[in-house]
């Protein structure tokens, strides 16, 4: 599946703007809590740790393809251009 660039772009800050603190400052990677929580429910493995990622479960990686085919899959065509 390709995905829309913009609506991934739009997501992107959305979440940014989600987690914003300090008057318009953003961490670069995904809040603790929220991780933690994808953690516990079994999403994605231990976000703790000297390692810059994590993996999706099995369980995770079918629930996050299914929502990006969900939120940003495009169908025919060419690719949408990106958000300003």
């Amino acid at each position: 599946m390709r995905y829309d660039d913009a609506k991934i772009e739009t997501a992107v800050l959305a979440l940014l703007g989600a987690l914003e603190f300090e008057n318009g400052r953003v961490w670069k990677r995904y809040d603790f809590d929220v991780m933690d929580s994808l953690h516990e429910k079994g999403y994605i493995t231990n976000p703790h740790g000297r390692h810059e990622s994590v993996y999706l479960t099995e369980q995770g990686l079918q629930l996050a393809k299914q929502l990006a085919d969900e939120w940003f899959g495009v169908s025919d065509g060419p690719q949408s251009q990106r958000a300003p």
